[in-house]
């Protein structure tokens, strides 16, 4: 059974030109890694630091980031995460601090800031600001007066 699996994946392979794809640093340490149809990116691809550690790692559709993506610092800590559509950033967007916690999250639209952007300390929402267009229209420094202009059905 295991040798038929594996013998479709092959022709599957070779029928849609599709084959896994590595590059490496000078260093010897995996630089990418993911599937490509001819020279284009497909699929889940993961993308390192030189110092081996993950850099970013998400979907592509024919070259372009399509779907949810996490990026990496140089220690291997989150940065952010968020949705690509057609390679541009939408929906929301999560932000990390040193600590791990979420520091801030944003509504984005074709890269630009529309919606809200809600700000944290310590996991706890501090202020919040809205962006029509990539500009700030409003903004609330407490919780209660930010929940009384809004619908909390926005937010999700």
């Amino acid at each position: 059974m295991l040798k038929f699996a594996l013998s479709l994946l092959i022709v599957f392979a070779l029928l849609t030109n599709k084959n896994y794809h590595k590059e490496f640093y000078d260093n010897g340490n995996i630089k990418s890694q993911g599937w490509k149809n001819g020279n284009h990116k497909i699929d889940y691809w993961k993308f390192y630091h030189p110092n081996g550690k993950l850099m970013q790692q998400g979907h592509y559709k024919m070259n372009v980031r399509d779907g949810y993506w996490y990026f990496y610092n140089q220690h291997g800590k989150i940065e952010m995460e968020g949705h690509f559509n057609n390679g541009k950033k939408i929906n929301w967007w999560l932000f990390y601090d040193e600590n791990q916690k979420i520091n801030h999250k944003c509504q984005l639209e074709n890269d630009v800031k529309n919606g809200y952007c809600l700000k944290y300390i310590d996991e706890k929402l501090k202020s919040a600001e809205k962006y029509k267009n990539g500009k700030k229209v409003k903004e609330w420094f407490s919780f209660r007066s930010f929940k009384k202009e809004n619908k909390l059905s926005d937010l999700k």
